[in-house]
């Protein structure tokens, strides 16, 4: 099982690895925007050519309601593991796109980075594996492992379809484990295997009141205004130490051991350079808990957006019929998100006044995820990652979520390996997002690595 070929042709043709990438960059796959479904489609052919054009013979793109799932299988051995390896090519919306410093679908290398929408997350981590996958066909080396490859085209949008493609190919993803590459690592250089993701309950509100926009002088003072009562409503769902104030919400939150805490402040993590990349003086944590604790291990309820009445130039003297909210809650084990949803609705529904209406929409969620990172699979990650950075790597809990991560366990049995290169400073779903041209190599490196020590561990 030695990958020297693979990893030579890698380091060889790296540049080429770069260029391919930036052409993927160009294609604008924002899968939210209705106007861009031509260039998410466009995307997957793309990468379901590529496949063709290093060989893999049984590729397809397969259909579904929304947006499509690039397939592709190679499966040289009759008895060995096989990875399916995960990853999507839909992108986040670039907006605003006047804070980027150059167009968001033009990808630009600035200082040993590359700059465009989608660089990180996760046309750049999803297509390592590509690479990686083509380094050892082209170097005439048979992979030690079989490998199909499952691209979706909607994880930006909570992977809307991927379910059923899972039940209805249910007998083409038949594998050992799914290895995914969308996370990111705790500290520059520092190699980290991910185990545990928070899950995820996201809602819209609309408080309703009259029936239409009113002026605010004939009619302000006897009408209660939508922004006014929503704002109090969306301020009450913390208390003074950030407390989430929904009755139950942390009924069923698993405690976290003595052992637990100490293995993550142990780790390396600097507070003082995460608060300066951001342009923080101090945190706001749930009280007693540190920034790597909140932000990984303990839920939390944000507002993500509100928005009612004028917000055009200029005054216009509104007293809105409405007011709207996006709220999202990270969930940790054992969090159900049905449940979260059920008591964030009641305890809203409680207070509203009696002057108006509040529905919630219930968007999209995913249930935690935790892998025990003592498995075999995890084990060989930790290996590939040695073997790349010449350091030990980290296990860490990560504060995002990829629901898709409990679908591959409930419906495939299948748990992930989450070895990504990203860094959190890439400013994914931001202006200026970026990918590290040296971290694309070395997760490249990484995986050829990967194949070899899985195979010797689940042989």
């Amino acid at each position: 099982m030695d990958s020297t070929a693979p990893l030579a042709y890698a380091q060889a043709h790296q540049d080429d690895f770069v260029h391919e990438l930036e052409t993927l960059l160009r294609i604008p796959s924002v899968s939210t925007d209705p106007d861009h479904a031509d260039d998410v489609q466009a995307a997957a052919d793309w990468l379901a050519e590529h496949f063709r054009a290093l060989g893999v013979a049984d590729v397809e793109v397969l259909p579904t309601d929304g947006h499509p799932v690039v397939y592709a299988a190679h499966h040289p051995h009759d008895d060995a593991p096989t990875v399916l390896v995960y990853g999507h090519y839909d992108v986040q919306p670039p907006d605003p796109l006047d804070e980027w410093d150059h167009p968001p679908f033009e990808p630009t290398r600035v200082n040993g980075d590359l700059v465009a929408r989608g660089a990180c997350d996760d046309k750049g981590q999803m297509l390592m594996h590509v690479k990686a996958l083509e380094a050892y066909l082209k170097s005439d080396t048979t992979p030690p492992v079989n490998l199909t490859f499952l691209i979706e085209g909607e994880e930006e949008v909570g992977s809307q379809h991927l379910s059923e493609v899972l039940d209805t190919y249910a007998d083409r993803l038949d594998a050992d484990l799914v290895l995914v590459s969308d996370t990111s690592m705790l500290a520059e250089g520092q190699p980290t295997v991910v185990y545990g993701l928070r899950g995820l309950a996201y809602v819209e509100l609309t408080m309703q009141g009259p029936n239409r926009d009113l002026h605010s002088g004939l009619y302000g003072g006897a009408v209660e205004n939508p922004i006014n009562a929503l704002s109090q409503l969306l301020a009450d769902l913390h208390d003074e130490n950030h407390h989430v104030t929904i009755p139950g919400f942390y009924d069923d939150v698993r405690p976290l051991t003595d052992e637990e805490r100490a293995a993550i402040a142990d780790l390396p993590f600097d507070e003082a350079h995460w608060l300066d990349e951001i342009g923080l003086d101090t945190a706001r944590t749930e009280n007693g808990y540190s920034i790597l604790e909140a932000i990984s291990v303990r839920p939390t309820l944000d507002v993500n957006g509100i928005w009612g009445g004028y917000t055009g130039e200029g005054a216009k003297t509104v007293l809105p019929a409405a007011a709207h909210a996006k709220v999202s809650m990270r969930l940790v084990p054992d969090q159900e998100p049905e449940a979260i949803y059920d008591a964030l609705e009641e305890a809203l529904q409680s207070r509203v006044p009696d002057t108006m209406t509040l529905t919630v929409e219930r968007l999209h969620g995913g249930q935690p995820v935790l892998v025990e990172p003592d498995q075999p699979i995890m084990q060989a990650a930790a290996a590939a990652l040695n073997a790349t950075f010449d350091r030990e790597p980290v296990f860490v809990r990560h504060g995002g979520s990829i629901p898709i991560i409990a679908e591959f366990q409930q419906r495939l049995g299948l748990d992930s390996v989450l070895m990504g290169f990203g860094l959190e400073s890439d400013a994914i779903h931001s202006p200026n997002e970026k990918f590290g041209l040296d971290r694309y190599a070395k997760g490249i490196e990484t995986i050829i690595h990967y194949y070899p020590e899985l195979a010797k561990r689940l042989a």
